[in-house]
């Protein structure tokens, strides 16, 4: 299908000359003798894009201009004017107008103009699906009252400029909370910083927030932009906060009040402009009793708490989480999805979940990598599941838990243990179990 193209001129010599030309470059041509009649065909026929005169009886281009961008904002304008000038051109743009054209026309000109114009909505439409797609993929699954209550949360939360403290377990999803809020915040167009205050090295915490100038770092030759101007008029993530040392907290304080800092080794003032969002699985007011955790840091960061329910709070939503990450997994192995027998599905709605919705979705990828049948069902099902009291280890002493079953495990979690560098006690936190169940599928040993 060829662009359409309305063109909006009281002149008919313009309108048929302009609509020649255009035919005749491969577009489709609906003409207008005014403002009125104008809008008219854009409720009726939604061009792709509008060549608007100025100068018009009745409503002039201006305000036909004024009433295309209420009804429809997202329609390229391009302002043709024979009586162009400044104060013309920065009206038109405020207005709206993607472009302004003086008379006499310069047909190239107008090509070149519309095929910018139509590029540039392209790119917009491509960005608000993307931006759909990016909104839907952080989405928070899941129908139960917890859930609904955090959603709502959120909701009301996201649009304002307002900092967001995220308290919550490991694994229940506050990373995923951080980023539907910047998604559906006024600074979405803008990047998301994270940083992982637990992982970055005391020595290196300076250079990482804050950047340095070329040689003012060992090893370093370069000069590095920091978190903070790195996240300038987007959102700065704070994960796991309460790890920060104290010495980091008063820098990172120091920044937030003055929203002014330096790069390691330079002497240039730069400015930030962020929101900041932090995340935590500690009890922050306990911190701060122990000494851990400074007070003002605190009170700096909790404008708007939010409390991440554990799965076991919102057992109601396992059955739908499990359904998405079981076409998670047959689409990231390109494999015949799997479904799951009624009564497994009930063990996994009564097990406690320590590790929350990420040890969910890691048993789920687990066991539809391991079963090779299109049903798991309670055979399929790790030992720790089937009776939470009981140990890991005698997985082997479960009813037709066979040797290929233990084989397939024990394969999975040497894969893991490779990533983690083979430290069991990583590698259990990650794929959600205890170090003792991968000490016992390594070793074929109880205990």
């Amino acid at each position: 299908m060829f662009p359409s193209i309305l063109i909006v001129d009281d002149e008919p010599s313009i309108l048929q000359s302009l609509s020649g030309l255009l035919t005749d470059e491969g577009f489709e041509v609906i003409t207008a003798n005014n403002g009125y009649e104008a809008l008219k065909v854009i409720d009726t026929e939604a061009p792709d894009l509008v060549l608007l005169d100025i100068w018009m009886p009745g409503i002039d281009g201006m305000e036909t201009l004024k009433e295309i961008k209420k009804t429809s904002a997202a329609l390229p304008v391009i302002v043709i004017t024979g009586h162009g000038n400044v104060e013309t051109a920065v009206k038109a743009t405020k207005l709206g107008a993607f472009d302004l054209i003086e008379k006499p026309l310069n047909i190239d000109k107008v090509i070149v103009a519309i095929n910018n114009a139509l590029n540039f909505r392209r790119l917009e439409e491509e960005n608000r699906y993307l931006r759909k797609k990016t909104i839907e993929k952080h989405s928070i699954s899941g129908g139960s009252e917890p859930v609904q209550a955090l959603k709502m949360q959120i909701a009301n939360v996201a649009p304002t400029e307002s900092w967001v403290l995220i308290k919550g377990e490991n694994g229940t999803g506050k990373e995923l909370v951080a980023r539907t809020i910047h998604q559906l915040s006024p600074r979405a167009e803008f990047p998301m910083i994270d940083v992982n205050c637990a992982a970055i090295p005391e020595t290196l915490i300076e250079s990482e927030l804050f950047g340095h100038e070329k040689g003012a770092v060992a090893g370093s030759s370069t000069k590095k932009r920091g978190k903070f101007e790195l996240a300038n008029t987007g959102t700065i993530f704070l994960d796991e906060i309460g790890d920060m040392s104290l010495v980091t907290q008063a820098k990172i304080l120091r920044v937030l009040d003055e929203k002014k800092f330096q790069r390691v080794g330079g002497g240039r003032v730069l400015t930030t402009d962020v929101r900041v969002i932090a995340a935590t699985n500690k009890d922050l007011e306990a911190e701060i009793d122990n000494g851990s955790f400074r007070e003002d840091l605190y009170y700096r960061l909790n404008v708007v708490p939010i409390d991440v329910p554990p799965l076991r709070d919102r057992a109601k939503d396992i059955p739908a989480l499990t359904d998405i990450f079981l076409a998670e997994a047959a689409a990231a192995n390109r494999e015949k999805r799997k479904t799951i027998a009624a009564n497994a599905l009930d063990i996994l709605t009564k097990y406690t979940w320590p590790g929350n919705v990420r040890e969910l979705k890691n048993l789920i990828e687990r066991l539809a990598i391991m079963v090779q049948k299109d049903t798991i069902t309670i055979k399929d099902l790790p030992a720790n599941l089937l009776d939470p009291k009981t140990a890991a280890s005698e997985l082997f002493a479960i009813e037709g838990m066979d040797q290929a079953r233990i084989a397939f495990e024990a394969e999975y979690v040497r894969k893991k243990l490779a990533v983690h560098d083979n430290d069991v006690g990583k590698t259990a936190k990650a794929i959600g179990v205890k170090p003792k169940y991968i000490r016992s599928l390594m070793t074929g040993k109880k205990g």
